[in-house]
């Protein structure tokens, strides 16, 4: 593994940028939930290559698994365009989210760690509570933790691990943003992480898929209720993203190494490029966008 952090990356043309980590990976595998520090190569979260322009100066943010991968990459920008950041996370993804949370402070801006389990519902409540309390206020809300372990075959895959993914990735939004929304008004923002997977569901992602088809749905039927409010709400697509969740189980291990390979581009995308989908819908230039979702998928298509 290398200990070298991630160099900045020029994306703009960069298709062929040799920069840009490439497939095949180094073979590697790590125990649920994994972590991005301990990945080859590191994945880029924003740490030297994001830059902000303060689109979300004053605003306060809660994102779920802000810890790593997709989560961490929105943290970053969200800290760099000037907002008020709160992560969560499970705690064995400590090491990763003391980087986070680093990295927001660096920015300049308050940053609130707070590790828990989503799936227990008490504590999505006093996630979002502790939140409130120590940002001062709510106005954008990331539903960004997911759960992806794979499964060849249905027989194979248990009831309690089936229950797990649904927990994370359907219950756990629903609890937490039925906490939030009391403390949410007009401007405010709401994005859930769905994945390419909700169009086309892999063979041995049978539950993940499910589970990202009802993010999409999340966003589409919210939107319409809180619109009234002036609260928008969201869904971002991602493809082939190089985070941890690859190599903790939500892919073959032969699969993770060729992660991407078969995408146009190429390569699996670093989390970095997905972040300004997140900062646009969170920000007030996004004011015209509800019920959408957002596809990045390296030039696959939804």
């Amino acid at each position: 593994m290398s200990d070298t952090p991630p160099q900045p990356v020029f994306r703009s043309g960069a298709i062929a940028d040799p920069r840009l980590p490439r497939p095949d990976y180094p073979m590697q595998e790590q125990p649920y939930p994994g972590l991005a520090t301990k990945m080859d190569p590191l994945p880029d979260h924003g740490e030297t290559s994001y830059r902000g322009t303060g689109r979300l100066k004053g605003k306060r943010a809660l994102i779920t698994g802000g810890d790593s991968g997709i989560g961490a990459a929105a943290a970053i920008a969200f800290a760099r365009e000037g907002a008020d950041v709160a992560i969560t996370y499970l705690p064995d993804e400590q090491p990763d989210a003391d980087v986070i949370v680093q990295a927001i402070r660096d920015s300049g801006q308050n940053a609130v760690a707070i590790p828990g389990d989503l799936r227990d519902e008490d504590f999505c409540k006093q996630l979002v509570e502790s939140a409130v309390s120590q940002l001062g206020g709510l106005d954008i809300l990331v539903n960004n933790a997911g759960r992806q372990q794979f499964c060849e075959r249905l027989e194979d895959l248990t009831t309690e691990d089936f229950d797990a993914t649904m927990k994370v990735n359907v219950y756990a939004p629903f609890w937490v943003t039925r906490a939030a929304l009391p403390h949410m008004g007009n401007g405010g923002s709401i994005i859930i992480t769905s994945s390419v997977q909700a169009f086309s569901g892999s063979a041995h992602l049978f539950d993940y898929a499910q589970t990202k088809a009802a993010n999409v749905a999340f966003a589409q039927s919210l939107a319409k209720q809180v619109a009234p409010r002036g609260i928008r709400v969201n869904a971002v697509c991602p493809g082939p993203y190089w985070t941890a969740l690859q190599i903790s189980g939500g892919q073959p291990t032969e699969k993770a190494a060729e992660h991407g390979a078969t995408q146009p581009l190429g390569r699996a995308g670093q989390p970095v490029e997905i972040a300004p989908i997140y900062v646009l819908l969170a920000s007030d230039e996004g004011s015209y966008i509800t019920g959408e979702f957002f596809g990045s998928v390296g030039g696959g298509g939804l």
